[in-house]
């Protein structure tokens, strides 16, 4: 009976049963044990599991391989890494499924590089034969690492001695799409005789991350079953690469075939919006949403936060916050966030205060949020004091991100020395990342009228960028702020001379579902 109800997927009642047989004087034999095993792990109960593991061996039970690997297996579904390691290591006779519950257990917890090296000592050292299971588990974790050289000699192992399955090919598509080689995985897709939605899927991602979209939407069409994944993968292309309007198209055409969207696609579609301000679209799916009666989750409600709030509804963004049932640490991000892009600081900081005081921790995200609240409302101090508290209380260590708000901040209240000071400050300068953060303090030169840290924040900004407009723009500026006029032509002389111009200024306007896009001189 405790067999019966695991493979149905009733993890509870085995554990009733098997408490009932200890407590009649009937001693559980290595048979039961596995099964016991694997509902605790689907529960993820550790320490029942723990327990449980530690009677097996006081009880003197033959721990044989199936024992073994059951327990191996239940803490590899606790991310337990570091027991799973301890049994593996004390079992005396390691079979294949052994090995290959370490390798999945590594790469379930994202330690790839651990799960290679499993790989590499099972070749190596057991005598053991990798099969089906040990090769899908490793070229995930190849994918992970980009690790194609492996990942080739991987494949030479399935083509010489393993042989192909549906599940291998899968993973070798996957893998190969992934770092990169798309005509290579394309080759191994076009030789599979029999594929199924998953290695469909892997291919069109592959032409989705290479930004090869018509190329994703014709093996789309062509395939003969697609699922939800599938139809979210293509929908999440079109989105990721601001083809917004295509990805909507797409939705109804998978509404038309009945397939009933998750919040992954809600997600993909609501982001979409939110890139190109189309309000109009982004309340069609919350109209949608409530028509089908869909609830809206902490994942989906932060989408609708940042939506509204990109779209400059910053009421419902509140409204949308202000209804969720439960609340995650990016639901509150996300409304901080929302609130000081629209210069709500207060109103920012305020639901912060309510966001530590509810037991939610922050991170990094949520920090940008703040910083960029106490920017846009001159908190000087305040800033000061969220900046190193990131650090010092919550262990996070600042982003230049982070530095950029504290920058700007600080330059916005004039104290353009204590800025320049912090730029020096920031570890691993990226010289292409912290160009804005250059052009944010050299914009409040030109309103201070600092003269003498425009030229040296313009001066380095130019050996990045010579031929950035702006930054000629804003020093020329600065200049005339000064009254410097005979530099304001020297450094307008300088554009002629290098043929920098000013960028076009551009805008858009979402009208009947449409965005339109309007060009400075066009």
């Amino acid at each position: 009976m405790i067999k019966g109800y695991v493979k149905k997927g009733q993890f509870k009642e085995p554990l009733f049963l098997f408490d009932e047989l200890r407590i009649g004087g009937l001693s559980p034999d290595n048979f039961t044990y596995p099964f016991v095993f694997k509902a605790i792990g689907e529960l993820k109960m550790v320490k029942g599991g723990e327990k449980l593991h530690g009677y097996v061996l006081k009880s003197g039970v033959w721990f044989d391989n199936y024992v073994g690997n059951s327990v191996m297996d239940m803490y590899g579904m606790f991310g337990c890494v570091t027991s799973l390691n301890k049994v593996f290591d004390e079992m005396t006779h390691r079979d294949s499924v052994a090995w290959n519950i370490l390798i999945s257990g590594f790469v379930r917890c994202g330690r790839y590089q651990d799960a290679v090296g499993v790989y590499m000592k099972m070749r190596e050292e057991s005598g053991v034969k990798p099969d089906e299971a040990t090769v899908v588990s490793t070229l995930s974790a190849c994918t992970a690492l980009k690790s194609l050289e492996l990942g080739k000699e991987i494949h030479r192992y399935v083509v010489e001695e393993l042989g192909f399955s549906v599940i291998i090919g899968n993973a070798l598509v996957d893998m190969y799409s992934k770092c990169g080689f798309l005509m290579v995985a394309r080759q191994i897709f076009d030789d599979m005789p029999t594929k199924n939605v998953i290695c469909w899927t892997s291919m069109v991602s592959g032409y989705v991350n290479r930004g090869q979209l018509d190329e994703a939407r014709k093996l789309f069409e062509r395939s003969p079953v697609r699922d939800l994944v599938l139809w979210t993968t293509m929908i999440n292309g079109y989105v990721q690469f601001n083809r917004v309007d295509d990805a909507m198209d797409l939705f109804r055409s998978m509404q038309m075939q009945r397939i009933k969207p998750d919040k992954y696609t809600l997600v993909a579609l609501l982001t979409g919006c939110a890139q190109i301000g189309a309000l109009e679209q982004g309340e069609w799916i919350r109209d949608y949403m409530k028509e089908n009666k869909i609830a809206i989750t902490a994942v989906v409600g932060t989408a609708l936060i940042e939506m509204y709030a990109k779209c400059g509804c910053i009421e419902k963004s509140m409204e949308i916050f202000d209804g969720l049932k439960e609340k995650d640490t990016a639901s509150w991000t996300s409304i901080i966030c929302a609130l000081a892009m629209s210069g709500n600081t207060r109103k920012a900081l305020e639901l912060f205060s309510q966001m530590e005081q509810a037991g939610f921790c922050p991170d990094d995200i949520t920090f940008i949020g703040v910083l960029s609240a106490c920017s846009h409302g001159g908190l000087v101090e305040e800033g000061r004091r969220y900046f190193h508290s990131m650090s010092r209380i919550y262990g996070i260590q600042p982003k230049l991100e982070h530095y950029g708000c504290l920058i700007d901040l600080l330059g916005r209240a004039g104290l353009l020395r204590e800025a320049e000071e912090t730029i020096s400050m920031i570890p691993k300068k990226d010289n292409k990342i912290i160009i804005p953060i250059y052009g944010a303090l050299l914009s409040a030169c030109r309103i201070y009228g600092r003269v003498d840290v425009g030229e040296r924040v313009a001066k380095l900004l130019m050996e990045i960028e010579s031929y950035d407009s702006s930054t000629h723009t804003l020093l020329a500026n600065t200049y005339a702020s000064a009254g410097r006029w005979e530099d304001v032509s020297k450094v307008r002389g300088t554009m002629r001379d290098l043929g920098v111009k000013k960028s076009p200024g551009c805008s858009s306007i979402d009208v009947n579902a449409n965005v339109y896009e309007f060009i400075v001189g066009h």
